[in-house]
């Protein structure tokens, strides 16, 4: 058996890179949320889908949910880590003069919703379908509205927040969950539970 120096801190080194890679079996999840039907577009993202219609006409063909591995976990991870490094966190008044401005964050600033489109698009290119990269507005314990990129996988819904470093399951979040994008129409939107409108576009 090897046991000199070099020899131990590599197989810590390997050792650490399996728990990450495997962090996920450990961000226990309550599963996928129960959705609902049709509801109402967010005026944000309806003004997106005007400006971009594209980005808002995507039906994806395979609704199953992303399989959970190491590597979508370290994507999620990493994504999220980078993403949020990089934004500097501006509302909309202060970039645009108006609320309510959905948009990538070209410049380097933005705020929730910019961060969300920022990660999901981000995702989408290394391979996860928009069928799992779902755009969520949900309110925070202090009233406020919140957006968050919500990932659906086979160990169930995890959320990219801006607002936190880490990757959580979506029932571990402190948040009340009110409205997402319909996995077979990027254009759509569903409920998730009953709540009054918000705005999502302050600093968040």
């Amino acid at each position: 058996m090897i046991s000199s120096p070099m020899a131990r801190r590599l197989r810590a080194c390997a050792l650490f890179g399996l728990a990450f890679a495997a962090g996920w079996s450990t961000a226990a999840s309550a599963g996928p949320m129960a959705t609902g039907g049709p509801t109402s577009q967010p005026i944000g993202h309806y003004d997106f889908c005007k400006t971009s219609p594209a980005e808002c006409s995507i039906h994806p063909g395979n609704l199953a949910p992303a399989t959970m591995s190491g590597a979508l976990w370290r994507k999620m991870l990493s994504v999220n880590a980078r993403v949020n490094a990089a934004v500097k966190p501006i509302s909309d008044i202060d970039i645009y003069g108006k609320d309510e401005v959905w948009a990538y964050p070209a410049r380097g600033v933005g705020d929730c919703e910019d961060y969300v489109l920022e990660k999901r698009r981000e995702l989408n290119r290394l391979g996860v379908s928009y069928a799992n990269l779902l755009m969520t507005v949900v309110r925070k314990p202090d009233g406020e509205g919140h957006a968050v990129l919500t990932v659906r996988t086979s160990k169930g819904d995890y959320v990219l927040d801006n607002l936190d470093g880490k990757v959580r399951s979506w029932d571990r979040t402190g948040y009340r969950f009110l409205k997402r994008q319909a996995i077979d129409n990027t254009g759509r939107w569903v409920s998730i539970r009953d709540g009054q409108p918000v705005l999502v576009g302050a600093v968040q």
